[in-house]
């Protein structure tokens, strides 16, 4: 499959520039068209996701707990695929080919359908992997495009019976459609407004470095810093020189009246601001007077994503890891490496920001349940 990509980037370029000049022509914000634009590298990339995850082992069959049970009866815990896995998802076309992999490898057939924003590309994609898993000698109807509107959402999330996982991938308001119209059993992923928290004990330097990666490293995607909180202790030294440091990479700081005391070109936040995934060059910013307000400020604004500290201090690094309530948590580094690709896992389906089944860049493991076999020789139970 990562093959048949490199091989035919042209076609898959082709149809992209399709999609992304009928956007930029419809207004689709830059952050958006970021999020749909392919390039040479990027369908590189993809492929080499591929071939990551064909060389990861395979979880179907894998034995998750054992025992010999009192009478003599084997018990083991296997993996198997969960089944049909439909994705609901949007904007980013390398989505299709990081969730066709994943399905797969892990013995699942997957029903994709993408945002109408990229369906050239998606169909492009999908085209492709399809050819390649035919050549194996792989039915291709295993990876399935699904064109159509919202109806047909509707359609897969009244398909029990059928499709047996459904996963929403994007923003907030089509992932909350899923899970409460949905009669399928949903895989929930979650918006990311991520916070970065720059504490008393910090090093300003490493924390100066952090939030501008964080931020500016690709603003368009879940796991970029929206929100940044600075203990009062350190905030007169640096907040002017991070705003400073924002400002001159494109980004708007929204900040409380504390950070425009401080800080430079800040405007004033509203509530929303501390409550919105920008998915672009903009971020909130407030002062807070102790760790224990910065993790309060997170549990009322942050959705469960990735939240970050920076700090020297061992006994806050504890205390932040221990208290905050998300699907990841950063002690001194950019809430960037929330990813799949980076945790080793091949590619990703999603964050997921739930606490069932699985939490966190979903891969292989994710994608499978379990059952139990049992082994006897005549046993009966009294």
């Amino acid at each position: 499959m990562g093959d048949a990509l490199e091989r035919r980037t042209s076609d898959v370029l082709d149809a992209n520039a399709d999609d992304v000049a009928e956007q930029e022509a419809a207004g689709l914000s830059a952050a958006m068209v970021d999020r749909l634009r392919l390039t040479r590298s990027r369908v590189f990339a993809m492929a080499e996701s591929l071939r990551q995850l064909a060389d990861l082992p395979d979880p179907v069959g894998d034995v998750v707990r054992g025992a010999t049970l009192a009478g003599g009866i084997e018990m083991r815990q296997v993996r198997v695929p969960l089944g049909v896995v439909a994705m609901v998802y949007e904007g980013r076309p390398n989505v299709t080919a990081d969730a066709a992999g994943i399905c797969l490898k892990s013995g699942n057939a997957v029903l994709l359908r993408g945002s109408s924003s990229a369906r050239r590309s998606n169909a492009a994609i999908v085209d492709v992997l399809r050819e390649a898993v035919a050549s194996t000698g792989l039915p291709a109807d295993a990876i399935v495009h699904v064109s159509g509107g919202r109806e047909v959402v509707g359609e897969l999330m009244q398909a029990r019976g059928l499709v047996d996982v459904l996963v929403p991938r994007g923003g907030a308001d089509l992932i909350q459609r899923v899970v409460r119209g949905s009669s399928v059993p949903v895989l929930e992923t979650g918006v990311g407004n991520c916070h970065v928290y720059v504490d008393a004990d910090a090093d300003l330097e490493i924390a100066e470095r952090i939030v501008v990666n964080a931020k500016i490293h690709r603003p368009s995607v879940c796991n970029a810093a929206e929100s940044l909180l600075v203990h009062e202790q350190v905030a007169a030294e640096f907040l002017p020189r991070i705003t400073k440091a924002l400002a001159a990479e494109g980004v708007t700081v929204h900040g409380d009246d504390a950070v425009q005391a401080y800080g430079i070109d800040v405007v004033p936040a509203s509530e929303d601001d501390f409550s919105t995934e920008y998915l672009s060059l903009d971020i909130s910013a407030a002062v807070v007077d102790s760790l224990d307000s910065a993790i309060d400020h997170i549990g009322r604004y942050g959705t469960g994503h990735t939240e970050a500290i920076v700090t020297r201090s061992l006994d806050a690094a504890r205390r932040f890891t221990a208290r905050v309530d998300a699907a990841a948590v950063v002690v001194n580094a950019s809430t960037r490496f929330t990813d799949g690709g980076e945790f080793g896992f091949g590619a990703e389906i999603g964050i997921s920001t739930q606490k069932l089944h699985a939490r966190g860049p979903m891969g292989l493991q994710e994608m499978t349940t379990t059952k139990y076999v049992l082994t006897g020789d005549g046993q009966i139970r009294s």
